[in-house]
């Protein structure tokens, strides 16, 4: 057996050694679990695992490797990554680069030949907590020193959102959207242009006043990484376009718009990552599968003195998986549909769509 040459060690104690890929730096993050069993490039470039470090449940990756056009955003930040084995012989006519390759273009610190079903249980009973990728010769007390004094960076909007507007537009589009880019995957826009949107992507702290000059028909607020907490810019934001223009939102987007309203957030014990979550639409009875990616839920106790109802709920836990405000022209989801199936989520934009329809036509 070949010499191991990095291990993981939890905030726990507990270490697990294997072999290094990708990039060589140490990595000190949030660790967390994915239960997915394909897609893991959209996973890498989904601005919402920044500075996290993903335990995959699934035990190869790699083995469809990387392709240049399917990446979710230009500079992907995720903190690292725990797989169980890495293909390095990938098969798909279509890739240009394997895991190992590309983790070391953008920088990601990996690590496999780990157990990774013990990860995971631990994540599951004990929470979320911190983790480091470090050198197999790290001492144990000085990697428990380093996740201990490694001061986790804060307000990740600011290092992901966009700096300035950017446009995507589409031939012969009808509506014009302005979306606020908390951290947005490219797929989210590419959904909007295939309905006939152009879209105006600006950035999370611009002002009301700078959206409405684009003269939009609609809001889309994005997903994103981090603590809602730390976005409250965006909640006033939104409190000033309340119920000018429709305003649909995703992910971190719902948290914000529940929190413009009053209600609370809360961190998860562990969250829901994955792509197989069952969600109940609970205004027509029909269950989803969708793609969930979030630490945080709106608290449901305190939705009570808003006009927020609850529209989606998840069937694992009955955690909020959808609100809207009816006479807002307000809603949103706590997963991402432009990753569900055609038949499954994608109506949501098409719900989008028509609330700008009827704002326009009224």
């Amino acid at each position: 057996m070949k010499p191991f040459t990095k291990k993981l060690v939890l905030e726990n104690g507990k270490e697990f050694p294997g072999y290094g890929f990708g990039s060589n730096r140490v990595a000190v993050c949030e660790i967390v679990f994915n239960t997915s069993m394909v897609g893991y490039q959209e996973i890498v470039s989904d601005p919402t695992y920044t500075d996290q470090i993903v335990v995959m449940t699934y035990p190869l990756m790699g083995n469809y490797g990387f392709m240049d056009e399917d990446y979710e955003s230009k500079y992907p930040a995720m903190g690292g990554m725990v797989v169980r084995e890495c293909c390095e012989a990938p098969s798909n006519f279509r890739y240009t680069k394997t895991m190992n390759e590309t983790f070391e273009e953008l920088d990601i610190p990996a690590i496999s030949g780990v157990d990774t079903r013990m990860i995971t249980r631990i994540i599951r009973n004990e929470g979320t907590q911190r983790a480091a990728i470090v050198d197999i010769d790290m001492s144990h007390d000085e990697a428990m020193e380093l996740i201990r004094t490694t001061e986790l960076k804060s307000n990740l909007l600011e290092r992901i959102s966009c700096k300035k507007r950017w446009f995507s537009r589409t031939p012969n589009h009808k509506w014009d959207v302005v979306a606020l880019d908390c951290g947005i995957k490219y797929s989210f826009i590419r959904q909007l242009n295939a309905k006939g949107c152009n879209v105006t992507i600006v950035p999370y702290n611009s002002t009301a006043e700078e959206i409405m000059a684009f003269n939009p028909d609609g809001i889309f607020v994005s997903n994103g990484p981090g603590n809602p907490a730390d976005a409250a810019i965006v909640c006033n934001t939104l409190k000033e376009l309340r119920g000018k223009l429709p305003i649909f939102g995703v992910d971190l987007g719902h948290q914000l718009i529940a929190m413009s309203y009053g209600a609370e957030i809360t961190k998860m014990k562990v969250g829901h990552r994955g792509a197989n979550h069952p969600v109940k639409n609970l205004e027509n009875g029909k269950l989803e599968i969708v793609t969930q990616n979030h630490g945080y839920a709106v608290e449901e106790k305190s939705l009570e003195a808003t006009p927020l109802k609850v529209t989606h709920r998840n069937l694992l836990d009955s955690t909020i998986a959808g609100i809207e405000a009816l006479e807002d022209h307000t809603f949103s989801v706590q997963y991402q549909p432009d990753c569900s199936p055609e038949s499954s989520s994608t109506y949501l934009f098409d719900k989008f769509i028509k609330l700008m329809e009827d704002q326009k036509n009224a």
